[in-house]
């Protein structure tokens, strides 16, 4: 039997589809290889779970006409949208098409993004945008501005909602940035992503400053010192592939929990090397991950913000298969000091927990807030009080471990029980106390120490005095400033037990608007 001849509007529409799979061409797709990155379309097929994307706008091109752009319009107006999974669960995505107009963000464009966060938001599902852009259509004047204030706008009214993760595969400049700086995580990658407000040229000719766009702005800029973004990756591959790993610990929205993962690593499970892990001598640094890492689920931690105010460490793990947050001071950094970048790089993170209904478990070993004029002059006080507020805030389960200091006012900022923390533990070496035992003895003792025969002695005897009664976790325990106090070992099944019981608590806030967090 003769196959039946193809309806022309059918063929008009398969002819259209294909044109718009061609983006701008084969010899500017050419050029973005050689650049080493990928275009819109592969990166969407690498994130998404095989055969699940969905397009949406497909069609849609600019409504622009002057300087003679009416003459030149592409299908997508240079950003595909549409929705998919990953890991079996659905995503909105978009990502930005530097083959046509260098990605440049035009209202069309705009409108595009606004949709599907409109309808992630709406329907409870992360949205993953994929940003690669030569920043405002300058043609369109205006109107492009207004266009990124609109997705400034959705950002902002999804943020707590639903997770928003921004990848930055190429240029991010200008106005741009500000969307990727509102969502949740931010994703680089070295030597073909950069963000800045203004660029090099820009810089020039303002501050006399020669710089490169990499040395502005580029991902390790943006890792180590500004903590702008939360991940550093080779290549695009990477980076999607690492993406897909995050979204394996986040719920879908803040009305559901993160999915469990069945493990085999035993929920009674004690790991005697927990005991010599840190050091008698009290000013000895050690590894908090190590610790972190024998007691989570199979060793596995994922890791947020690795490059950036390292003596604080912040991520996700799962233990007893539910998906946690954890935050632990970094005594082989600083000490595990808390300063103005550990404040807000721990703050923000626990904020996002409590978003999210992510128990946030804490390992605490921490001497203080870290001393200086620097800091001081800084802002320490109003950056510290971001941390303070953050945990105080929380209304997720909040469980603490602390593994050797708890000294002065950073003992009561990481998740005290003063501040509504649920179940705090000391292992049996910790020391909560106002300070450490050497400089509490010569305030307390200064003139008995000035006056004796032997004032170096009588230092010594005094400090052994102080540390004696105070520096050791049993006078917070018979107060219930911790609820127990334990061996190394047993913490992973005490804070397993912990979490099961936790799992249907409830809190509150008194009725109001929202606070005022100290910015």
């Amino acid at each position: 039997m003769s196959e039946k001849p193809v309806d022309p509007r059918v063929q008009e529409l398969r002819r259209r589809r294909e044109e718009a799979l061609k983006g701008g061409g084969e010899a500017r797709i050419a050029q973005q290889h050689a650049k080493g990155k990928l275009t819109a379309r592969e990166r969407i097929e690498l994130l998404l779970d095989e055969g699940s994307f969905h397009e949406l706008d497909r069609f849609v091109a600019h409504r622009c006409h002057d300087f003679d752009m009416q003459k030149q319009k592409f299908a997508t107006d240079g950003v595909v949208t549409g929705h998919g999974t990953i890991h079996g669960r659905p995503v909105y995505v978009f990502s930005q098409d530097f083959t046509i107009f260098g990605g440049s963000l035009s209202e069309a464009h705009s409108e595009k993004i606004c949709k599907i966060m409109d309808m992630a938001t709406k329907v409870g599902v992360p949205v993953i945008g994929m940003n690669d852009s030569g920043g405002a259509r300058i043609q369109e004047g205006v109107v492009s501005l207004g266009a990124y204030a609109d997705l400034f706008l959705r950002n902002t009214l999804a943020s707590g909602v639903v997770p928003q993760i921004s990848a930055i595969l190429g240029p991010c400049a200008g106005g741009a940035v500000y969307s990727p700086a509102i969502t949740d995580f931010v994703y680089m990658v070295e030597g073909t992503s950069y963000m800045h407000i203004t660029g090099p040229d820009v810089v020039k000719t303002v501050t006399h400053e020669e710089v490169s766009s990499e040395d502005l702005g580029g991902a390790r800029v943006h890792m180590e010192k500004s903590g702008v973004s939360h991940f550093t990756c080779r290549d695009d591959r990477e980076c999607l592939a690492r993406i897909r790993q995050l979204m394996s610990y986040l719920p879908q929205n803040n009305a559901e929990e993160a999915p469990r993962v069945a493990t085999e690593d035993p929920a009674e499970r004690m790991d005697p090397e927990l005991d010599t892990l840190v050091p008698l001598e009290p000013n000895k640094p050690y590894d908090m991950l190590a610790v972190i890492r024998r007691i989570v689920d199979d060793g596995e931690f994922f890791e947020v913000q690795a490059g950036f105010a390292r003596n604080i460490v912040i991520g996700f793990a799962r233990i007893g298969g539910r998906s946690v947050g954890i935050v632990g001071n970094q005594p082989a950094v600083l000490a595990g000091c808390l300063d103005i970048d550990a404040s807000t790089k721990a703050g923000r993170f626990v904020r996002f927990c409590d978003a999210f209904n992510l128990p946030i478990v804490t390992f605490e070993d921490v001497p203080g807030f870290l001393p200086g004029t620097l800091q001081e002059h800084d802002g320490i006080i109003r950056h510290g009080a971001k941390l303070l507020y953050a945990y105080c805030e929380a209304t997720v389960p909040k469980l603490t471990v602390i593994t050797r200091k708890a000294y002065g006012g950073a003992y009561d900022v990481m998740a005290s029980k003063h501040i509504r923390s649920d179940y705090n533990l000391a292992w049996a070496g910790a020391e909560i106390a106002v300070m450490g035992a050497e400089g509490a003895a010569k305030i307390i003792h200064r003139r008995e120490i000035q006056e004796a025969a032997d004032p170096a002695k009588k230092e010594q005897e005094k400090i052994a005095e102080y540390r004696a009664k105070f520096s050791n976790p049993y006078q917070a325990a018979e107060r219930g400033y911790v609820d127990d106090v334990i061996e190394p070992r047993e913490t992973r099944p005490r804070l397993i037990a912990a979490l099961q019981l936790l799992r249907a608590k409830r809190d509150t806030h008194y009725p109001k608007k929202h606070g005022n967090i100290p910015l």
